[in-house]
Parts: C-alpha cells; sequence; structure tokens
C-alpha cells in the first residue's frame, strides 16, 4: 500500500499535469461511469490529499476521493492517451496529459460534507503541517503533534502499532514506521504511554522532514549522511521499493550501525523490522 508521500506526490502531479483546465472524464470499466459522465468536461480546480486519500475538486460537482488500498495503480502520462483497457476504472484527459486508475480500494464521488467526515475520522498527516502553518519549523509543529501525542501518551498498544493506525497519524506506513522508530532508539514494543515527550516530539519532527524528502524525491530514503552508501563504502541497496534504508526489508542482515542481525515479526498486520541493540528496551 502506498505511504502519505506517494498520494501527496500524486495530489501535486494531478494539480500540475490538469489544475484550472477541463478535463474528459470516463470509466472504461464502468464502475464510474454514472459519476463520470457528470464530471466530463468540468474544469479540475483544486486537489487534496491526507494520509492515503487523495481528493481531486471537481467545483460545485464534488470531490473524487481515491484510496489506492493494496492493488490500485495510477498512471500518468503525455497525450495522445493509449486506448484504455477495461481495468481502468477512471480516466483523465487534458489537452496535454492524462490518467488511469485501475484497481482501487475507493473511487467515488462525494459531497464537500463526506469529504470533511473522512478528514475528521483521520489523524493528523505530517505532511499537512506545511499546508496549515507555512513556513513553520517541523520542531515547532506543535498542533498536529499535539493531537497525535494525545492518544499516544495514553495508550498501552505498542508505539509500533500506534504509528499505522491512521486514526492516530495519518499517511505512515510500514517503511516509516520502522525506520523513524530505528533512528530514534525506541524498542518498537514499547507502549505509547511510555514514551517521553521529548522523544515523541522529535519523532514527530522528523516525520515531518522524512515525508517531505519523499514528495520531493518521490522515494523513501532514510539513512543519514553518515550511513549513505558512499559515505560507508557499501553496496546501494537493490530493492523494488528503492531507497536507502536502515531496517526495512532488511531481515537476517546486518544492522548498518551495529552489525546486530536485523529481526521481523508481524505486528498490526505487517511484519516489523527493527535491531534488537540499536532499539533495546527501555528499562522498566
Amino acid at each position: 500500500m502506498p505511504e502519505g508521500h506517494t498520494i501527496h506526490r500524486l495530489a501535486e502531479d494531478h494539480l500540475d499535469r490538469f489544475g484550472g483546465r477541463p478535463v474528459r472524464v470516463s470509466s472504461p470499466q464502468g464502475k464510474f461511469s454514472d459519476s463520470a459522465a457528470l464530471l466530463d468536461g468540468q474544469v479540475l480546480d483544486t486537489v487534496d490529499a491526507h494520509g492515503k486519500h487523495l481528493f481531486l475538486g471537481f467545483g460545485h460537482t464534488g470531490w473524487v476521493h481515491v484510496h489506492l488500498g493494496l492493488f490500485g495503480k495510477v498512471a500518468l502520462g503525455d497525450t495522445p492517451a493509449p486506448p484504455p483497457t477495461d481495468t481502468v476504472r477512471l480516466r483523465l484527459v487534458s489537452a496535454t496529459a492524462y490518467m488511469d486508475l485501475r484497481g482501487p480500494t475507493t473511487c467515488a464521488l462525494i459531497t464537500a460534507p463526506e469529504k470533511q467526515a473522512i478528514h475528521d475520522r483521520l489523524g493528523p498527516d505530517p505532511l499537512r503541517v506545511r499546508d496549515d502553518a507555512p513556513g513553520q519549523d517541523p520542531a515547532d509543529a506543535g498542533s498536529d503533534g499535539e493531537k497525535a501525542w494525545a492518544r499516544i501518551s495514553r495508550s498501552r498498544t505498542t508505539v509500533a502499532a500506534l504509528l499505522m493506525d491512521q486514526k492516530v497519524i495519518a499517511g505512515v506506513g510500514n517503511v516509516y514506521r520502522a525506520e523513524v522508530l530505528f533512528r530514534h532508539g525506541i524498542d518498537p514494543y514499547r507502549p505509547g504511554k511510555d514514551l517521553t515527550r521529548a522523544e515523541w516530539d522529535a519523532i514527530w519532527a522528523d516525520l515531518v522532514e522524512l515525508m517531505r524528502e519523499g514528495v520531493r524525491n518521490n522515494r523513501i530514503d532514510t539513512v543519514r549522511p553518515a550511513h549513505t552508501p558512499e559515505a560507508m563504502g557499501r553496496p546501494p541497496r537493490v530493492d523494488d521499493h528503492g531507497g536507502e534504508v536502515y531496517v526495512y526489508r532488511r531481515a537476517s542482515m546486518p544492522c548498518l550501525l551495529c552489525g546486530t542481525e536485523i529481526r521481523t515479526a508481524p505486528l498490526a498486520a505487517r511484519n516489523l523490522f527493527w535491531c534488537p541493540r540499536c532499539q533495546t528496551p527501555a528499562p522498566a
């Protein structure tokens, strides 16, 4: 499932390619045909993203709400668009670009109140900090980080599970949760209530910065400059997910910092990765 940086990058790409222009809207698969007919020829005037939810705004007609889920894919390209396949749920075409959406969990035309209801049930998104407070230092992103802290600081649930709970923090997925916990030496099985406020503030600020980098580079890189392949004289990572990481999908490999074997175990329906030495449990 794509993490939040991918959805925010898609929002930027849609605005760049289609924003302020009339678009042809169709549903070759047929499941979105009625809504596509209402939108066809209208102007895409705004986009929004919150966590793993993408919203395409078409004025008074409403918002196209997209959640890719595990299998959804977006293909963007320049016109002329190729003939669509019958798996395309939604196609947008402008004079210069096209977009094909396949296999999403959700693709629905919704009203502004319905969109707000989705925002209301989601936790704060580290990538919306820049929208709500332009120019704000990530370390001072208080209001959003505070909302998450209010839930985490009272919870007996593990911090690794809390980071994946979209009602607590929106947009963080399996890669970011594993990597941010490693970067701060936090045992993933520590209960949320046992985090210190300083630890949480550092985690939140780091998520803001790491996920912004993810949007800019369109990939997840989490290693610090001293631990890049060039700095350490090691081969670069070879993985379909791309990006340089400390622990994600490195089970049984040596930790880049201490050499201890990276462990993995299922947690919150996904495989967790961590270093048992660098992320030692807090004293009882």
